[in-house]
């Protein structure tokens, strides 16, 4: 609990006096506009409101919490996966006796297995990887025919972090069910 308050606490002294320059914005411009008489394309017109210009520190700031956004999500999606390829993750690996378990490369004199989990290989993981692989070829698609086409941008953001999540969720699945979980202990002098 500690550490969370302590890691709030960091990012806000980071977010705050960014929060503060932001809230002084830019002085006032002309908008430049797309002449409506030759074209219908609303290129920035969305289905959320936002504003039209933004200053270069509000934009420092909606980075900094969309990263943070991103990270929290991540984590989240991980230990997911994680607990629905190995339910029993609470529980401790088997022992690898010995060097059956066939990684003989990774032990030393001063590093051994002590715990092996072997992947599960199960056709559900296999259907959540071809689910999430046609998932990104559509979200890539999507992409690519609006850069190719009419270039709305309020699009480009949605179909590159559909794009993105759905690569992070192959990564994710082939680590969760298709790789083996190996508990190493090294010993260090220090």
């Amino acid at each position: 609990m500690r550490q969370r308050i302590v890691l709030i606490l960091l990012v806000a002294t980071v977010l705050v006096p960014m929060w503060f320059i932001a809230g002084q914005g830019e002085p006032p411009s002309e908008n430049v506009e797309i002449d409506r008489s030759v074209t219908d394309i609303r290129p920035v017109e969305g289905f959320v409101d936002s504003p039209s210009k933004l200053s270069p520190s509000q934009v420092g700031v909606i980075v900094w919490i969309a990263l943070l956004v991103l990270l929290g999500v991540l984590a989240f999606f991980h230990r997911f996966m994680n607990e629905l390829a190995r339910p029993d993750g609470d529980a401790r690996p088997t022992a690898a006796d010995g060097g059956t378990v066939g990684l003989e490369w990774m032990e030393t004199e001063d590093r051994w297995i002590v715990g092996y989990d072997p992947p599960s290989d199960s056709l559900i993981g296999l259907i959540a990887m071809g689910g999430l692989t046609v998932l990104t070829i559509v979200f890539s698609a999507l992409f690519t025919g609006e850069y190719l086409t009419l270039a709305r941008t309020q699009y480009f953001g949605i179909y590159a972090f559909g794009m993105f999540m759905s690569l992070t969720g192959l990564t994710v699945s082939y680590y969760a069910w298709f790789m083996p979980h190996i508990e190493v202990a090294e010993r260090r002098d220090h």
